[in-house]
């Protein structure tokens, strides 16, 4: 599994309420939920995110409320992939859920910069900042994760085993 696209960047402590504020939780429509991601802190994200892009952060990416309504937003967005120095558990759990790449690595989330090209492989954990011409390393998911991600999360990799 590869992903490959630019780097919008954020810094620590992106919670919940801003990736997809509450007022929009009412809808499940992930396309509705996309078209209000990050609005709270960056007005230009739905503007200018392009399929593939990789959202980078600092510390703590997700904290907050417990909603899978923000890794959808992400997700539906276009997002391949969130890099961050760390996550909050539940958030990191249902990003997995529901089929979002996400990768940890502190070299990554400081030295990558807003509009970097970036590929990944996730088989090997390896991000290259095209950019710069430099590589980091984050920790590759098992095989079962890949699987899950690859399939577009958590129901859709148990529907497709009962088959």
């Amino acid at each position: 599994m590869k992903a490959h696209g630019n780097a919008i960047k954020y810094g620590n402590n992106v919670d919940t309420d801003v990736i997809i504020p509450a007022r929009y939780l009412a809808t499940q429509d992930h396309k509705e939920l996309a078209s209000h991601c990050m609005e709270d802190i960056d007005k230009s994200f739905v503007q200018r995110v392009k399929p593939g892009d990789v959202m980078v952060a600092g510390a703590n990416f997700g904290c907050g409320s417990s909603r899978e309504h923000a890794p959808i937003a992400i997700k539906a967005s276009g997002v391949s992939c969130v890099i961050a120095k760390s996550f909050a558990r539940i958030f990191y759990r249902n990003a997995i859920n529901i089929g979002l790449a996400i990768l940890e690595s502190e070299e990554a989330s400081g030295k990558i910069g807003e509009g970097d090209e970036i590929d990944i492989d996730f088989d090997t954990g390896v991000i290259t900042n095209v950019t710069k011409k430099e590589t980091y390393q984050a920790q590759p998911f098992p095989d079962f994760i890949k699987d899950m991600i690859a399939k577009g999360g958590l129901m859709a990799s148990i529907k497709g085993a009962a088959k």
